[in-house]
């Protein structure tokens, strides 16, 4: 059992709290059993697998099923050194990120663009819902959070193996691709007249969301070719994005599911 904290694994875990040092290596550092769950059901094999006595008691079955470079049983101080979270759960890993598709799908039913988000806890609820609604592809400008933080992976409770967000270098080219192929794009405007129901969802559509302050940029919110508003009650200026996000998505299943016109 290693219970140095001074050992060179422990620091060489820890430089991956870091962004750019994550970036730097190319690593994802996964935290927590719903992660580590996720990633085996896609049949990945980890770098570093470092676990506790505690966890490995409690979910035998899972420990077996790890595969990796280094599996390495730890003390609770260990795990608690490597975590980036207060209570840790009981298991740290690492994943070459390089595992990971990084390419948008060439076609889309229903998807999702994000510019400039921010918050890593608003990605990872965009992220779950997106999973549960069967979200085609889920677009990220570059200048949002890092899909790679791990505070965006713990709040996508594993749903980020199944829809992993995809950072598109040149977004509004991708967009534009997507418009001429018939995709409608959908943004969400203070000033439009529709109301997200108004709209015929059962066609191929992208849902283009902006930052929780500031919203859509003029140039990308031209690019839409439907915009939209969610109602909302007296002295309310905006809602959640990752609200706003899950509201349409939910209409959309409804509409597709039920061939219900809007």
């Amino acid at each position: 059992m290693l219970t140095s904290l001074q050992n060179p694994l422990v620091k060489e875990i820890r430089k991956l709290h870091q962004g750019r040092e994550r970036q730097k290596q190319g690593r994802l550092l996964l935290e927590g059993t719903n992660l580590i769950e996720a990633a085996i059901a896609k049949g990945f094999s980890f770098q570093t697998v470092l676990f506790t006595a505690a966890w490995q008691t409690k979910y035998p079955a899972l420990a077996s099923q790890l595969k990796g470079d280094r599996q390495t049983l730890v003390s609770e101080e260990v795990l608690q050194k490597v975590a980036t979270t207060v209570n840790p759960d009981g298991i740290v890993a690492t994943l070459d990120q390089a595992l990971i598709s990084q390419t948008p799908p060439q076609t889309l039913q229903l998807g999702v663009a994000v510019e400039r988000l921010q918050d890593p806890g608003n990605l990872g609820t965009i992220i779950r819902t997106a999973t549960a609604t069967a979200v085609d592809g889920l677009l990220l400008s570059p200048d949002s959070v890092n899909p790679s933080n791990p505070k965006v992976l713990r709040a996508s409770v594993g749903a980020w193996f199944q829809t992993t967000p995809v950072v598109i270098s040149t977004f509004a080219e991708q967009l534009q691709r997507y418009r001429a192929q018939g995709v409608q794009i959908v943004a969400t405007l203070p000033q439009a007249t529709k109301t997200y129901w108004d709209v015929d969802w059962r066609q191929p559509s992208l849902i283009l969301l902006g930052n929780e302050g500031a919203g859509l940029s003029p140039a990308i919110a031209s690019l839409a070719n439907e915009t939209v508003q969610i109602p909302m009650g007296p002295g309310v200026e905006s809602l959640n994005v990752a609200i706003a996000c899950a509201l349409m998505l939910y209409e959309a299943r409804r509409q597709r599911d039920h061939q219900t016109l809007p």
